[in-house]
């Protein structure tokens, strides 16, 4: 039986994989058809000491979320099934070569890594939490966001999720339809607009499940299904588009 649900309006979003980059890109992959013109400004990248600072996946999933709603002021939820592997490959090979480890990597490859540069880039002092959950790391960053908007409805919550695939040898421990991603939304509580709700539920281990959730996420989101079910890992993630309350 489903738990009960989260419920949350999506003030705003941005996602990147190679081959979608834009609004009208995500929404001509959704509905199958060419998208009307998007009003969508030009994004504004991050400070090049950023930029400088962290890898191009890095660099896609702090450009999300730069331009988002609140983002100075929300709450941050960061979730990567994998994190900054190149990083921490690049320390391994350091230790294995017996050669220096560089101080950049080991402070960028932690997992919390690009919530704390977004919030000093953004002078924000609100609280942020990273997830690390396997292939149900994208659900559990996007139910921990919820919980704790639910928990604070006052304070909005940006969630960032980034992830690419595993290089050679590696890459036995991930899934061959992966492809990198960034997706980060900003949540507010339901008002008068079209909220989503999210409710989880456990399920044995061996169910087939999504090799793509973020974007079958962003499929439902930006669809016209009222409500899905993706299979994780672990749970089956429940969720129905409701009208909010007047």
């Amino acid at each position: 039986m489903p738990s009960p649900s989260l419920c949350f309006q999506i003030k705003g979003w941005a996602a990147w994989t190679p081959t979608r980059e834009t609004k009208a890109d995500w929404l001509t992959w959704a509905t199958e058809r060419p998208a009307d013109a998007v009003d969508e400004p030009a994004p504004t990248p991050p400070p090049l000491l950023l930029r400088r600072r962290v890898s191009g996946l890095g660099q896609k999933a702090l450009r999300a979320a730069w331009g988002l709603p609140d983002v100075a002021t929300a709450r941050l939820v960061f979730a990567s099934r994998h994190g900054e592997f190149t990083r921490t490959l690049s320390i391994m090979d350091s230790l294995v070569g017996g050669t220096e480890v560089s101080p950049a990597d080991f402070s960028l490859s932690v997992h919390h890594a690009l919530a704390g540069l977004l919030s000093i880039a953004t002078d924000n002092r609100q609280g942020h939490t990273a997830i690390g959950a396997g292939p149900d790391s994208f659900f559990c960053g996007l139910l921990e966001a919820a919980a704790c908007l639910a928990e604070t409805p006052d304070q909005p919550v940006v969630t960032v999720y980034y992830d690419e695939p595993l290089p050679t040898p590696f890459d036995r421990f991930g899934r061959p339809e992966d492809e990198p991603i960034a997706v980060a939304m900003t949540l507010a509580p339901r008002r008068d607009s079209q909220c989503l709700c999210l409710s989880p539920t456990a399920i044995s281990t061996g169910t087939p499940a999504s090799v793509t959730p973020a974007q079958d996420f962003l499929g439902f989101l930006l669809g016209r299904a009222r409500q899905t079910t993706i299979t994780g890992d672990r749970c089956a993630w429940h969720l129905e588009k409701t009208d909010a309350p007047h």
